[in-house]
């Protein structure tokens, strides 16, 4: 079941498109150029956002999404009938959308300039603190754009102008290429030397097994259907998100909505075939023998694996291969020579008369 609760409104953010300067959502006209808000404007989350306390602040954004008049485009209050600009019917008007889930604003930039004075402003400042001018859009350093410096701007303006740490991107940069070296290196062929079989081995093994009881405990999820002994129990939690809902008048509401999860968790029982003896033989030569052990009642034999081992003689000393099959490994001849091409770490690749 699903559970919603209200934990208040937080004012929104407009950026004004004729000037780029960042307006509070309640505000109808922009605070730097006194354009009037578009219809097409979005409204946006503010880096310092906190729930709206003023109780005429709160009654503005329970009102609903705001309208843009038909006739002159000017914003008016959702409660209202006719344009507090020209007079017009608001029923001809476009209510704003509203409903959208808005994502958290980037984190405010550490400062931003006074495009009027120059003066350097925390970055989540709207106003100057110096001259008191509407403050130009701070981006954040991830979402940010370059744009021209004021042609006053001072040496200690344009030392805002943050530098790319080449630094960092050159460790990046040169740790991959030596990642990409290495693997070069392992699988790439740099030589070619030719070597003479001075030995083989083998190795093979044969598992037996046998059908055992294997407990199983807290599985996530329901039983098998073949498991017995089983006892499942039923866990719940409560899991909460925390949603901002934008009211279309520029302000959005902080909703938390909660619902259970179940998740079962069950003990139980399984007969498996498990391995219970393996049965291992060797060699020196290429023809491997696998062990046939005797088998009782309720056991089988598992899947039998073998290793093969070709040793060379070569100018560098002795390498080793191992081949992938028994038939491969039957053409190493004690004696006979063979092409080998080596990585750059001195590893054999491949093996070629």
């Amino acid at each position: 079941m699903e559970k919603k609760e209200s934990k208040g409104f937080v004012e929104l953010e407009w950026i004004c498109p004729n000037c780029d300067s960042k307006n509070k959502g309640s505000k109808k006209t922009c605070e730097n150029c006194g354009a009037p808000q578009p219809d097409n404007v979005k409204f946006q989350r503010a880096s310092d956002e906190k729930i709206v306390t003023d109780a005429k602040a709160v009654e503005t954004a329970k009102a609903g999404a705001d309208i843009h008049c038909g006739f002159c485009g000017t914003r008016n209050p959702g409660s209202a009938v006719t344009c507090s600009q020209c007079g017009g019917e608001l029923k001809e008007g476009k209510a704003r959308q509203a409903g959208q889930i808005l994502q958290a604003a980037p984190p405010a930039p550490k400062a931003v300039t006074c495009t009027n004075c120059g003066t350097e402003n925390p970055g989540s400042e709207r106003t100057c603190k110096q001259c008191g001018s509407p403050l130009p859009r701070a981006e954040s350093p991830a979402t940010s754009r370059p744009s021209p410096a004021p042609a006053f701007a001072s040496p200690a303006i344009k030392a805002q102008n943050k530098k790319v740490n080449w630094l960092l991107f050159g460790g990046i940069g040169a740790f991959l290429v030596v990642c990409c070296i290495a693997i070069l290196f392992m699988v790439l062929p740099s030589k070619a030397i030719k070597g003479t079989v001075t030995d083989v081995q083998w190795q093979t093994s044969v598992p037996v097994q046998e059908v055992q009881a294997v407990n199983y405990s807290n599985e996530r999820g329901s039983a098998p259907s073949d498991a017995y002994d089983v006892s499942c129990r039923t866990e719940e939690q409560e899991v909460c998100e925390e949603k901002t809902v934008d009211q279309g008048n520029g302000f959005a509401e902080v909703v938390k909505e909660c619902h259970t999860e179940s998740e079962q968790y069950c003990n139980y029982t399984v007969d498996e075939w498990k391995t219970i003896q393996t049965y291992t033989l060797d060699g020196n030569d290429l023809y491997p023998v696998y062990e046939s052990p005797s088998l009782f009642n309720g056991q089988r034999l598992g899947t039998s694996t073998q290793t093969f081992t070709v040793t060379f003689s070569t100018p560098n000393g002795q390498e080793t291969y191992a081949p992938n099959s028994e038939s491969e490994f039957q053409q190493f001849q004690i004696g006979s020579t063979w092409t080998l091409k080596l990585n750059a770490l001195g590893g054999v690749l491949s093996v070629g008369q």
